[in-house]
């Protein structure tokens, strides 16, 4: 019987030649990702009576959740969190304005194939896009792994996804996350490791493969998995910052549960309010009123997305009534927006534009709705609350959706206009 990529890369972690499902490994991570919530770590840090960290070349650091500070207290946590990398000598830290951490360390290389990286951040499982373990943990947890370096875990079961056939026009990585939770719900992996497999799946640009591992987060996934091709190699060469091998599950590796999709079947979904599981196709939504629409977050803010939505409204203007806000996932995304002429396409409809981060997504700022206003978010989440604002009902969907709903005024399919 053969192996899994989670029982590969954890035997890796772990320095042992083979692993299994279930068995408990002391992992010693690549990486190590907090952001804005640095500083309350390094408060629990210090109640163990240490005042170094062991691996501080280990440590990635990115302030993204509350950019720029919108009160006096996130401006105090930041500067918590800029004294702490300087007194610990992190040289993974990226201020303020460049982006979302997920975003930015893949752009900068930090992470790379077949590494693991553990995160105080429950979407840590972005990074299987390029065929790293990435897996979110708590903040004692990152504490612990800054005091010693290594954190059990327990190796995943793990699922196997199949999407063979060809993707319709129209229909995006982000329609088919949402069919998959809908259909098996947001506890249907919980604690697995999520391979995803099929030509479907090799045919998507790399913007599209870093939607699939970020949304398994709400899939209830410990680590989500897409095999590296070789235009992925080529992309994180260029950046890696060491050596890397990457991992591939083998033919004959066991899987607690394997679905097949034909990716020619789905259609444009979205997500109602108030669980990423409640999903709809687009047709059966369409026409419900809307107040604010969002294009962004490190599930849908890269250059794709901003090109797929600037193409929809190019030459249209936002409705009165409706407000569009722009957030790229970073600022090298924005640089090349900026370029390539998408920010002025949506600037002149009538977008508001907003700082590399996370914005609204966690409710912090920069587009909190108003009770009983409803958003229709390119993000991956909709909990009741999620945005700030308990009485604001939020729907889930694709960027070239939210720009022909921010058009409209109601929720809208970009082929009818």
């Amino acid at each position: 019987m053969g192996y899994t990529f989670a029982e590969k890369a954890l035997a890796r972690a772990a320095g042992l030649p083979l692993v299994a499902a279930g068995q408990i490994v002391d992992a010693r991570p690549d990486v190590i990702l907090s952001h804005d919530n640095t500083a309350p770590i390094y408060e629990t840090f210090k109640k163990l009576g240490i005042s170094r960290v062991k691996n501080p070349e280990k440590l990635a650091i990115t302030l993204d959740h509350a950019v720029p500070a919108p009160t006096t207290k996130h401006a105090q946590n930041h500067a918590e969190v800029r004294a702490f990398v300087a007194e610990q000598g992190v040289s993974h830290f990226f201020e303020a304005g460049r982006g979302i951490c997920h975003q930015v360390l893949s752009e900068e290389g930090v992470i790379l194939p077949g590494e693991l990286i553990l995160g105080a951040d429950s979407h840590t499982t972005h990074y299987g896009w390029f065929g790293a373990f990435g897996a979110g943990i708590g903040r004692s947890e990152v504490a612990a792994l800054w005091a010693t370096g290594e954190l059990w875990l327990r190796v995943p079961e793990s699922m196997k996804v199949v999407v063979t056939g060809a993707w319709n026009p129209g229909v995006t990585a982000k329609d088919f996350c949402l069919k998959l939770i809908g259909d098996l719900g947001v506890d249907g992996g919980i604690y697995m490791s999520i391979e995803f497999h099929g030509e479907a799946i090799e045919s998507l640009s790399l913007d599209s493969r870093a939607v699939i591992p970020n949304m398994m987060a709400e899939f209830g996934a410990k680590t989500a998995y897409l095999p590296p091709t070789p235009a992925v190699l080529e992309y994180m060469g260029k950046r890696a910052r060491r050596p890397f091998t990457p991992l591939y599950p083998d033919p004959d590796a066991h899987y607690d549960a394997v679905h097949h999709y034909d990716a020619g079947q789905i259609e444009p979904m979205v997500a109602c309010p108030d669980s990423p599981d409640n999903v709809k196709p687009l047709s059966q939504v369409a026409g419900t009123p809307i107040q604010q629409a969002f294009l962004g977050t490190c599930t849908n803010g890269r250059i794709e997305d901003l090109a797929a939505a600037a193409a929809v409204i190019k030459g249209r203007k936002v409705a009165p009534g409706t407000r569009l806000l722009v957030i790229p996932a970073s600022s090298l995304i924005l640089n090349e927006a900026l370029r390539l002429g998408y920010i002025q396409t949506l600037l002149e409809a009538g977008a508001m534009l907003g700082v590399p981060g996370c914005g609204p997504c966690m409710g912090n700022h920069m587009g909190i709705p108003a009770p009983h206003e409803v958003t229709i978010s390119t993000a991956n989440r909709n909990f009741k609350g999620r945005m700030g604002t308990t009485e604001a009902p939020l729907y889930l969907s694709n960027p070239a959706v939210v720009a022909a709903s921010a058009v409209t005024g109601v929720i809208t399919d970009p082929k009818t206009l």
